[in-house]
């Protein structure tokens, strides 16, 4: 069973914590501070493989998370960072947010990788804050928290050649023709409910077709099962329009396609097409193939071909056409390929806001609420640190602009802080 979507949530390894510590040695009665740095946590990483063939998997597991990373040590030892979580997903993987719907990448080469989720930073431990006029600082930081979202994948089978077609107009049969695939086949509309793929070898060359299932009026608005027919023939480098010569008017079974075609994707409408009419066994459709030819050909069709797949009439001049036109076109993705770096540091990470409900006051930003959950509320120097963070910020500043006082509650994030000068 082809499973062509799929939406999962992923979260990195928090960062292990440094810590607070002083060399304890026999007649070292003053040791230094020796407070190690936590460890990296882990990454999440999509990883494209070329043994997958569709999303199914997700189906089972839906939550990724990576793990933490080590927490510092004395004697200025440093935590263990963690190993990267890898997921692996089918070639073709068009990664999202699932929330914005904003693109991450596009996998289409075999073991191209993505980091969805970096893992946290390691908290810095105390020997990193000594300084000539903080000789034994007592602070240290916390890990840097783990980061989480939902993703939605999407695959899009990578082919060179898509078949396209209303229903019933024998894709499947020309693709268990021409390839060794092996498609359910059958004589009613909507035989095939996903794609299939099939290899096509000829004169020592090979290239993968892809039977689309058949689409109808309005697939790029998603009726029917639109959407999820029409991203697969994105991929692919040449179109074969089949069309059913024994239909009541093949013409605007071709019409109606290509207008869904060119309004699911503009691109599309400029793809290179073959198109084929098909079922010539049929006596009916053999007295008007002159006809349908010519119709064709006014509306700008190049050289329709006559086909029968049941009795495999012209199916080898096809299979010749076919690769004639590929090595005849320039090698180019049909689509770019994009390696996104997830969760660069921009300007949006230091903004923040400022609410007051029932003399409460609320900061929230991604930023400033990270520096809230790596600090350690325990040591003084910490605290002092994390004020020089909120004026630094703006934050300082913007709450005294909206009122706060001294004894007023102020939450930054979920940490729950009582104001003072």
């Amino acid at each position: 069973m082809l499973v062509d979507e799929a939406k999962i949530y992923v979260a990195s390894g928090k960062g292990g914590d440094g810590i607070v510590s002083f060399r304890r040695e026999k007649y070292i009665p003053r040791g230094g501070p020796s407070g190690g740095n936590g460890g990296r946590g882990g990454d999440v990483i999509l990883k494209a493989d070329g043994n997958m063939n569709t999303l199914y998997y997700f189906r089972k597991q839906v939550h990724f998370k990576a793990k933490a990373g080590g927490k510092g040590g004395s004697s200025n030892k440093t935590g263990a960072n963690a190993d990267p979580l890898i997921v692996h997903v089918p070639i073709g993987t068009v990664v999202r947010d699932a929330e914005t719907g904003g693109l991450i990448a596009d996998l289409v080469r075999d073991e191209q990788e993505i980091v969805v989720v970096q893992g946290g930073r390691g908290g810095k431990g105390n020997t990193y804050f000594k300084s000539s006029s903080n000789q034994a600082p007592r602070m240290a930081e916390k890990g840097e928290p783990s980061v989480e979202r939902w993703i939605t994948l999407e695959l899009k089978m990578i082919a060179d050649v898509g078949l396209v077609g209303v229903p019933n107009a024998g894709k499947s049969t020309l693709l268990s023709v021409v390839s060794n695939a092996k498609p359910k086949i059958a004589d009613y509309p909507f035989t095939t409910l996903e794609p299939n793929l099939g290899a096509v070898v000829y004169d020592n060359l090979d290239l993968v077709f892809a039977d689309i299932p058949g689409l109808i009026e309005g697939a790029h608005q998603g009726v029917g099962l639109g959407h999820s027919f029409l991203r697969h023939v994105q991929r692919t480098r040449l179109i074969i329009h089949v069309l059913d010569g024994s239909a009541d008017d093949p013409i605007a079974d071709y019409n109606q396609i290509t207008t869904e075609l060119a309004l699911y994707d503009e691109r599309l409408s400029e793809r290179p097409e073959i198109v084929v009419v098909n079922k010539m066994d049929m006596p009916e459709v053999r007295e008007y193939w002159a006809l349908i030819k010519e119709q064709l050909e006014a509306r700008g069709v190049e050289n329709p071909i006559a086909i029968s797949a049941l009795s495999r009439e012209n199916i080898t001049p096809l299979i010749q056409r076919v690769f004639a036109t590929i090595a005849n076109m320039p090698h180019t993705e049909t689509e770019e390929s994009v390696d996104m770096p997830v969760y660069e540091l921009e300007e949006s990470d230091m903004a923040f806001d400022v609410e007051v409900e029932n003399g409460i006051y609320y900061v929230t930003g991604e930023r400033i609420e990270r520096a809230a959950a790596m600090t350690y509320w325990d040591y003084e120097e910490a605290v002092l640190r994390f004020q020089k963070t909120l004026e630094a910020l703006g934050v300082s500043e913007a709450l005294e602009k909206s009122g706060v006082k001294p004894g007023d509650t102020v939450f930054i994030g979920d940490f729950e802080l009582e104001w003072s000068e």
